[in-house]
C-alpha cells in the first residue's frame, strides 16, 4: 500500500519539525522552567547538560540545520537517558513501558533515523544547497 510513497519526503519533513519542536520544549522545561518548571530533584548535570542538549538540538533538528549531527547527540542523549534514568532505577528492567522510559527510547529512534536521514526539504541546510523545494 504505497498511497502515502508521493508524499513521503514532506512526511518526513513534518516528523522532523514536530519532533524537534516537541524536544526542544523539554530543554525549555529544564533551562527556564517553563511548561510545569524544572523536573522536581534533578540534578544540575541533567538540567543544564541535557536540557541544553534538548533545547539546541530541537531547535536544530526543527530547522534543519545540522539535522543530522544534532539528532545524532540527541539520540545519544536520549539512549543515554532511557537507561540511567528508568532502566537503572528500576533493578534493570529494560521494558519502556514498565519503567515508563517509551518517551526516551522512541526519541532515541525517531533521531537516530534523523541523523541516517538527514535534513530533507523544507530545511535550512536545503536551502543552503540550493536544493529544490517540494
Amino acid at each position: 500500500m504505497g498511497f502515502l510513497r508521493p508524499h513521503a519526503e514532506r512526511i518526513y519533513a513534518l516528523l522532523r519539525i514536530m519532533a524537534g519542536l516537541m524536544f526542544m520544549q523539554h530543554g525549555l522545561q529544564k533551562l527556564f522552567g517553563l511548561f510545569g518548571g524544572v523536573p522536581a530533584g534533578a540534578p544540575p548535570f541533567i538540567v543544564y547538560g541535557a536540557g541544553t542538549i534538548e533545547f539546541l538540538g530541537g531547535v536544530l533538528v526543527a530547522l534543519g540545520l545540522f539535522a543530522g549531527p544534532a539528532a545524532f547527540i540527541s539520540s545519544g542523549t536520549m539512549a543515554f537517558a532511557f537507561f540511567m534514568g528508568h532502566v537503572v532505577p528500576n533493578g534493570g528492567n529494560m521494558i519502556p513501558i514498565a519503567n515508563q522510559g517509551e518517551l526516551a527510547a522512541l526519541y532515541c529512534f525517531v533521531f537516530l533515523y534523523i541523523a541516517a536521514h538527514g535534513s530533507g526539504i523544507w530545511s535550512v541546510d536545503a536551502a543552503r544547497r540550493g536544493t529544490p523545494r517540494a
